[in-house]
């Protein structure tokens, strides 16, 4: 049978690369994926959040936009979460006073740094997120964040579907299982964005910080 790599090649996986005007999207690095013992918990998505600070520093000290992302339920019995809390009910416990919904220390926002509150997988679906990059001139979406076959990969099929190059760090996603994680690396990679290592997209960062200076 014919490999998987030899089957995509010349079909899938061109590369798009980064545009002019990036901004770095950091998406639901919460405390329920990186506490043992938690429903949601993902040792992939520890790794991550370990790789993540450089990423986060790089992109501060070029000035790029940074965005942070957190599921958050309001509504009694998580009922804005609609079909999916229902297909997914792990997922009620994003609520406010539930330390599991917090970020994650060493990857928190900073001062000023927007954070924007959803409900479903995708950054974009019911949030004003797409509307925001646009106004702001923005042609790149860098993502970081968990999980890579959830969250990560909604929002980088809603990225090229609103306009966006979607770029994802490699090291800086993760899920709760390697087979998942790197089968939807492969499919964002071969479809809807690049995947990148975290050093690329730091260097890529960096250069943008000194065509500015």
């Amino acid at each position: 049978m014919q490999s998987v790599q030899s089957n995509y090649q010349g079909v899938w996986g061109n590369r798009i690369g980064f545009g002019q005007r990036p901004a770095l999207l950091v998406i639901d690095f919460l405390k329920g994926y990186t506490t043992e013992g938690a429903p949601l918990y993902a040792p992939g998505v520890v790794d991550a959040v370990a790789q993540t600070p450089a990423l986060i520093d790089a992109a501060r000290e070029a000035g790029i936009p940074i965005i942070h992302t957190r599921i958050l339920y309001l509504a009694e019995d998580c009922a804005d979460g609609g079909m999916w809390v229902k297909k997914s009910p792990v997922m009620k416990g994003m609520v406010e006073g539930n330390v599991l919904a917090e970020f994650c220390d060493g990857v928190e926002p900073a001062s000023g740094e927007l954070v924007i509150v959803k409900q479903y997988a995708s950054a974009f679906f019911g949030t004003s997120l797409a509307s925001q990059l646009h106004a702001q001139g923005i042609d790149t979406v860098i993502m970081a964040g968990c999980s890579t076959s959830g969250c990560i990969r909604a929002t980088a099929v809603d990225a090229v579907q609103h306009g966006f190059r979607g770029i994802v760090v490699r090291e800086c996603v993760g899920d709760r299982h390697p087979d998942p994680h790197n089968a939807n690396l492969f499919d964002i990679d071969s479809k809807y964005g690049d995947v990148v290592s975290r050093e690329e997209a730091i260097a890529e960062i960096a250069k943008l910080r000194s065509d500015r200076t």
